[in-house]
């Protein structure tokens, strides 16, 4: 088990994609979407992984995440899974940190996020110019609330 620390932020502008290297396009479908214990299953090329996440606060999650065979996913995906989405993952190292920018696919676009794992709740770090507004403590920019309540279902933020 990890702790994973994260915040997210939406973006001011598009300047982040001259920083950005060639992206990876993931496929999440959820088991489970609740806010204190979330199941998901990822599907990044030909590897997939089973990862289970439980609330510790808006920051922290515990996280237990398993690789799994690429036809155990695709099963899992089509049969098990009633909410899923689609994204193009970017990362960018910035000043020590890595930001990695979520630009959505399907009914969540064109929603773009950007997220940075944190050695601990409190860790400092440089805010890029085109970081925008910190969206951390809204759930309704989880990817688990993404999957069940698309984004373009807002009407409007």
């Amino acid at each position: 088990m990890t702790i994973e620390i994260e915040r997210r932020f939406l973006l001011k502008n598009n300047n982040w994609r001259a920083l950005a290297g060639e992206p990876e396009t993931m496929r999440q479908g959820y088991l489970s979407v609740e806010k204190e214990r979330t199941i998901r299953v990822r599907i990044i090329g030909n590897r997939a992984w089973l990862t289970l996440k439980g609330y510790i606060s808006d920051v922290a999650r515990s996280e237990f995440e398993y690789e799994i065979p690429l036809p155990h996913a695709e099963t899992m995906m089509q049969t098990m899974c009633p909410f899923k989405l689609e994204k193009r993952r970017y990362k960018i190292d910035y000043r020590g940190f890595v930001f990695e920018i979520d630009e959505y696919f399907g009914e969540n676009a064109p929603l773009i996020v950007a997220e940075l794992e944190l050695p601990n709740e409190d860790a400092a770090f440089a805010k890029p110019e085109w970081l925008g507004e910190e969206i951390t403590s809204d759930g309704k920019f989880t990817n688990a609330y993404l999957s069940k309540h698309p984004y373009s279902e807002w009407g409007g933020r």
